[in-house]
């Protein structure tokens, strides 16, 4: 036997089976599994800050699977943000899960949307004469006509949303 064929059987060995894979998702209590078809599982993250639940997609009998790692360094996501997990160690599949929980919770979110130090934006009529402010506060996005509330919203993008549709632009 060469060198080649001994490194492929010892990659073959470590490469997680259904169960294995499946142990370690059971094991972030912040998932809740869901059956779907072919004897497939998702895993969803209901704490989740965005309309994205998913963390696991189509955890399949044979192994294969995808996690969710849209805008996560260091991986490759598909054009749906998933990256395949079929051939993950243990512990690229616990990094990776920790990572995509993350990225998803409200900290995760304002993390994200608040780069830079980025967590307030004034926004003004075309002509300049109005302005309003958003405000990330308490894991929401605050709108302000100065020091009155004009809206409250779960996400950055609906605040965003708003302004647009009210016809304000970045300042």
């Amino acid at each position: 036997m060469n060198r080649q064929n001994e490194k492929m059987e010892l990659n073959a060995s470590l490469l997680l089976d259904f169960n294995q894979k499946l142990a370690i998702i059971e094991s972030f209590s912040e998932l809740e599994q869901k059956k779907v078809s072919l004897g497939r599982l998702n895993f969803q993250y209901n704490g989740s800050a965005t309309d994205k639940k998913n963390v696991v997609y189509h955890l399949h009998p044979n192994g294969n699977g995808y996690v969710y790692a849209k805008g996560i360094d260091g991986y490759d996501a598909d054009a749906k943000g998933m990256v395949n997990i079929r051939d993950f160690s243990e512990e690229e599949l616990r990094e990776l899960l920790k990572k995509a929980i993350f990225a998803l919770s409200p900290e995760g979110l304002y993390k994200r949307e608040t780069a830079d130090g980025n967590d307030h934006e004034l926004w003004v009529t075309p002509s300049g004469r109005s302005e309003l402010e958003i405000v990330y506060d308490n894991e929401l996005w605050n709108v302000y006509a100065g020091d009155l509330l004009d809206g409250t919203f779960r996400t950055y993008k609906e605040a965003v949303e708003y302004l647009t549709e009210e016809g304000f632009v970045r300042k």
